[in-house]
């Protein structure tokens, strides 16, 4: 299986928007409709690959701040035609 590994920057919230969230028991951040902003994208082809670039990313100076954090993601296999296929078996 494959992963993708997503450095993101990390948006602050209100403490309005937080207690508004806690109070309608709905979520603070809905990552399908509004993701946060990209600053990196990294393919592995397996899970160690993924976990250890997620770890040399984790060393970045924003990541350890906290401004940055990084995601791992499984991606399906996509059938060779697919567009967004992007080579390999």
């Amino acid at each position: 299986m494959r992963f993708l590994i997503v450095r993101t920057e990390i948006r602050a919230a209100a403490d309005t928007d937080i207690a508004a969230a806690w109070a309608g028991g709905g979520r603070l951040r809905d990552e399908t409709s509004a993701p946060e902003p990209r600053r990196q994208v990294v393919h592995a082809e397996d899970r160690d690959a993924a976990l250890l670039l997620a770890r040399a990313l984790a060393t970045v100076g924003a990541v350890r701040a906290g401004r940055h954090r990084i995601k791992v993601l499984p991606i399906e296999e996509m059938h060779p035609g697919h567009p967004y296929h992007w080579g390999g078996s």
